[in-house]
């Protein structure tokens, strides 16, 4: 995961080649774990107070001491509480 910009944004790199800029909102250390709240980057904005955001929840994880961005695909862990 490379980081761009200063700490509240990031650019990320899909499967296919395709960069985003999200800008981080939030993160979250639990249970070992590390969970990112993100927006695509300009979107508050551009968002006018009262309108919906797209927020996108995902989980930090390391692979061959890389970090990657991996989407929560287990509905258990999104709803966990503590």
């Amino acid at each position: 995961m490379n980081q761009e910009y200063g700490d509240d944004f990031i650019t990320i790199t899909d499967e296919d080649g395709t960069n985003y800029e999200l800008e981080v909102l939030s993160s979250l250390e639990y249970n070992g774990s590390t969970y990112l709240a993100l927006v695509a980057a300009g979107e508050l904005d551009a968002e006018a107070e009262d309108a919906d955001l797209e927020v996108s929840f995902l989980k930090v994880a390391e692979e061959d001491g890389e970090e990657l961005l991996l989407a929560i695909e287990d509905e258990e862990e999104l709803d966990e509480d503590d």
